[in-house]
Formats: structure tokens, sequence, C-alpha cells
């Protein structure tokens, strides 16, 4: 990505470790990430970016727009609040009035993106988390920069998502508790080990292999089996005994009557 923010953001880090420093209330701390989304992130603060902004009947602390579309909702905690996803579910229904797929969370110091989806209720997934004060700048420019103006104009924050999401434990585990893939790693143990491991085993091995927290994304072990295509049966050809009578082939000439057999006229 061609944006460059860490020297922007470098001179506005003293400044929000400051206020949580100092536990500025909400309103302050709102003044300050406002700021970071303009020199930072390249919004417009005259028109892109509206404080109680109005969506229905609900407001929320801040709505980014690019070209008169809300892009994300931001929910600001004051300064010195410890942020949970809690805090993020008056946005989230908000967003949901919206059909808005983006909630950023943030006290100025931390800042946490969440994805939302509406097909099912509302639910949401973390897009990540960052922490001015502990996690090196490099780190947090890496991800604060799809919620650049720019990459989030040209998509780029979509597919950063589309990208994770397919990397996510979910996503992996779909992939990997299928026959086809199981078969695979069976072929391979067989062939370094000499044993032929039951299906049910090595899906159950490797679902232990895995941390607790993809095991929870994950789910209990379900290998999915493909599908037995239903094979569309061509009508057979009668075998001669299946035939009726009219229809039975005659003997060759010259063939030897069996007894039983009719004479031949």
């Amino acid at each position: 990505m061609a944006v460059q923010i860490e020297k922007s953001l470098k001179k506005l880090v003293p400044h929000l470790i400051k206020a949580r420093e100092d536990n500025l209330n909400e309103a302050d701390t709102r003044q300050r990430v406002t700021k970071v989304l303009e020199e930072v992130l390249g919004y417009d603060p005259m028109t892109e970016i509206s404080g109680e902004a109005q969506i229905k009947d609900k407001y929320v602390d801040l709505a980014v727009k690019i070209d008169g579309t809300i892009r994300f909702l931001v929910e600001t905690k004051s300064a010195g609040t410890i942020l949970r996803d809690r805090h993020m579910e008056q946005a989230q229904h908000y967003a949901a009035e919206g059909n808005i797929p983006w909630v950023l969370l943030t006290n100025g110091v931390a800042w946490s993106l969440y994805h939302l989806s509406f097909e099912e209720g509302i639910e949401h997934s973390r897009a990540f988390t960052v922490d001015l004060s502990t996690d090196p700048l490099e780190k947090v420019c890496q991800c604060l920069v799809f919620l650049h103006r720019h990459a989030v104009k040209k998509g780029e924050l979509d597919e950063y998502w589309e990208h994770r999401a397919a990397l996510s434990p979910e996503s992996i585990g779909r992939a990997l508790f299928t026959e086809e893939a199981l078969k695979l790693i069976r072929r391979e143990i067989r062939r370094h080990e000499g044993i032929l491991i039951d299906e049910e085993d090595l899906a159950q091995a490797i679902h232990n292999m895995l941390s607790t927290e993809s095991r929870e994304l994950i789910g209990p072990v379900k290998i999915r089996r493909r599908r037995a295509s239903r094979a569309r049966s061509a009508p057979s050809e009668a075998s001669p005994a299946e035939l009726p009578s009219s229809a039975q082939p005659a003997a060759p000439q010259g063939a030897t009557a069996k007894p039983g057999d009719p004479p031949r006229t």
C-alpha cells in the first residue's frame, strides 16, 4: 500500500498517551480521535467526519463518510476506559440500522475494528486490535492504514477483511475437516509410518493440536463428507432371457439342437 501514516501518527502518539494518563473524558477523547481521522487517516473534518451523526432516530459518536456515504462508525470511550467488546454493542445496533459493516471502537490509545454482518441477526468479528502504548508503531500502522481514506475508497479495507476471513480458524477448519483433505493426510501418514489411521481418529488428533481459542471458533469435530452424486442409470439392454419369445434371436443355422428344443420346420 502506497499510503504512509507512520510519520503523522508518531507526532500524535504522545498526546494520546498523555490523554490516558490524565483520564480525559469522552468528549475530549473524541476530539483527539477526530484529529487522528483528519491528520493521519486523511478525512476532511468539514465534510467527511460527522460528530453525533444521526442514523434514523439514533445518534453515534462519529460517522466517517466518503462521497456522502457512511463507510464506518466510530464509538469513542474516555481515554482511561479499558475497552471491551460490549462497548461497541450500542454502535453495533446503529450500524445495523444503516447496514454499515464497520465499527471502530477506541479510547485514543487502543483501537479495535469490528466487521459486522446482518444475514442472521447481528454478528460481529474483530478485524484487529492495536494499542499505541504497547504495540510497535509499525504494527499499529500496518492495521490503521486500512482505515485511511484512500484504502477505504479503493476497497482495500474490504479486501483486507476477505483475506483475513479466508485465513481464519473457521475457514481453515472448514477446509481441513473435509473428507478429501483427511484422505490426503492419511495417505501421507501411511506412506511415512506404514499404518492407515482411522479418519475419525485423525480428525480428532488434528483438532487437539489446535489452540483452545481456535478449537472454540471451529467447534466440535465434524467431518464434511462429499455427497454421493446420483448417477443417472441409463436403461440397460434386456438380456435374451428377458425378451418375449417373439423377440428371441434365432439360433444360427447348423447349430446343434439341445434336448427339449422344438423341432425345426
